[in-house]
């Protein structure tokens, strides 16, 4: 699967991603992109899912007309390090997730 990072989560965690094609919104070219923005343009240059620590996105953008979907990373800090331990349950949301979903990962 294709992900993008959110600019928010520390770039290491993309090395975490084993058997997906895991790209920073800085290398993407889709840094200082918002929310609605960031969904728009991800969308538009392929990606099909992000993996933020963002929870307020559901409840600000209408996901079900996406064709993307959203990973929250819900740790106590967005520090590599807090959200290393949440990536095997990630993974495993990455084989189910449908576009227009958002998961929480705690």
């Amino acid at each position: 699967m294709r992900l993008l990072l959110d600019e928010c989560i520390d770039v290491g965690l993309r090395h975490l991603f084993a058997g997906h094609e895991c790209q920073s919104a800085r290398y993407a070219g889709l840094a200082g992109l918002k929310n609605g923005a960031l969904l728009s343009a991800a969308e538009a240059a392929g990606f099909e899912a992000i993996v933020t620590v963002d929870q307020s996105i559901p409840d600000q953008q209408d996901l079900s007309v996406r064709r993307i979907s959203l990973l929250i990373l819900c740790g106590p800090t967005n520090r590599l390090a807090d959200l290393k331990g949440l990536v095997p349950a990630a993974l495993d949301a990455l084989d189910w997730i449908k576009p227009g979903q958002a998961v929480s990962i705690r």
